[in-house]
């Protein structure tokens, strides 16, 4: 590739676990996560059989902190405490720390404690802190620390960021995964397998965005859906922030219904799966909410039009109207349940920034996916999933 200036496609191969080495450090040892922490030996298991290279030379073990332990940050703190690597946590919550601690887990007091010497660090805790918590952390690290946070907007926290000066080593990530708790007592060790995380690098940042890929890839066994920051605070507008508000309209109007205890008693799945995120705690609701306002309320738009679309036919009994819209339905329902991919490897030059994030973005904004990615001295290339059309 040597001699090439552009993108090249290579034949598909197995490219995910050269590049493991250099930011990844496991432990033989058992984890020492509670019981009630289900499934800490099947991560490690499932670690191994990827084939995960998570052993470094002596002095180059891995070292990771993460800011903010609720159910994301959590569920990350308690992933990588699973599958042995150095890690520290530290939240403003005492009783958090606390209870982190009791967990096996090892909990720093400060937050600069937990920090110091770090090589990566994940920011969690409530959007409107993420600001000035990143520019804590910054200062606290080395300029060589990869810094990355977990919130579930993207483009206003890039933008500071960038005013910072930032931009070569945050990477805004949103990893798509969660449930209706919260806190510490909710998180997973293996919430985000299988879940789709995006990542929103910069021109400047792909040597860090490159080392992350393989850290969510590998450890995480997430899949690393590249994006520009403002397409992905579009995209996620449609895909979980409306369905906050329908459910929470939904509930809300229930719970107002004259006959509420009677709906209530007989709501089964419809009701309860339509419903589900309605339970995720208000105070963290709103601030998603309000951080991707105009996002929302134009993906809302989209929502109504088509429920007006549904009720204009059920109103005039156009029965052809009403089975077409719900076609239109069922077949983006049964997306979910899978989808064909075709497979990719590309190479670029460590040199074509342009070339390649303008790929990347392409990727995500195909709804495709990273897999792997390996970096030489001289070309980096991705294993990618796009959907098939």
């Amino acid at each position: 590739m040597g001699g090439r200036t552009g993108p090249t496609v290579d034949p598909a191969g197995d490219i995910l676990g050269a590049d493991v080495g250099r930011v990844c450090g496991r432990r033989g040892g058992s984890a020492r996560i509670r019981q009630a922490r289900r499934g800490a030996g099947r991560l490690r298991d499932d670690t191994e059989r990827r084939g995960t290279r998570m052993v470094l030379r002596a002095d180059a073990r891995l070292r990771v902190a993460v800011v903010g332990t609720g159910l994301i940050g959590g569920s990350v703190l308690l992933r990588l405490h699973a599958v042995g690597v150095d890690v520290t946590g530290w939240d403003p919550d005492e009783q958090t720390r606390r209870q982190a601690r009791l967990a096996g887990v090892p909990t720093a007091e400060r937050l600069v404690d937990a920090v110091a010497g770090r090589d990566v660090v994940f920011l969690g805790g409530p959007l409107p802190t993420l600001p000035a918590t990143l520019v804590e952390v910054a200062a606290a690290t080395a300029e060589d620390c990869l810094l990355t946070d977990v919130g579930s907007t993207k483009a206003e926290l890039a933008a500071f960021a960038a005013e910072q000066g930032l931009t070569s080593r945050f990477i805004p990530g949103h990893p798509m995964a969660g449930t209706d708790r919260a806190g510490l007592a909710a998180a997973l060790p293996d919430l985000f397998t299988g879940a789709a995380w995006v990542l929103c690098p910069a021109p400047d940042g792909l040597a860090a965005f490159r080392r992350l890929v393989t850290l969510v890839t590998d450890v995480f066994a997430a899949r690393v859906v590249p994006m520009a920051a403002d397409r992905h605070d579009a995209v996620v507008a449609l895909a979980s922030h409306v369905p906050h508000l329908l459910a929470g309209a939904l509930a809300g109007a229930a719970h107002r219904s004259p006959s509420r205890d009677a709906v209530l008693a007989l709501a089964a799945g419809s009701f309860r799966d339509g419903t589900r995120v309605a339970g995720t705690p208000a105070h963290r609701t709103g601030n998603m909410l309000r951080g991707n306002r105009d996002q929302v309320l134009a993906a809302l738009t989209q929502v109504t039009g088509f429920l007006d679309e549904l009720a204009a036919a059920l109103r005039c009994d156009d029965v052809d109207a009403l089975t077409a819209r719900y076609a239109e339905a069922a077949a983006a329902r049964a997306e979910l349940a899978g989808r064909p991919y075709d497979e990719q490897v590309m190479s670029f030059p460590v040199g074509a920034a342009a070339a390649e994030v303008a790929w990347l973005y392409d990727v995500g904004a195909a709804g495709g996916h990273l897999s792997g990615c390996r970096a030489g001295a001289d070309t980096v290339s991705y294993v990618a999933r796009r959907p098939r059309v």
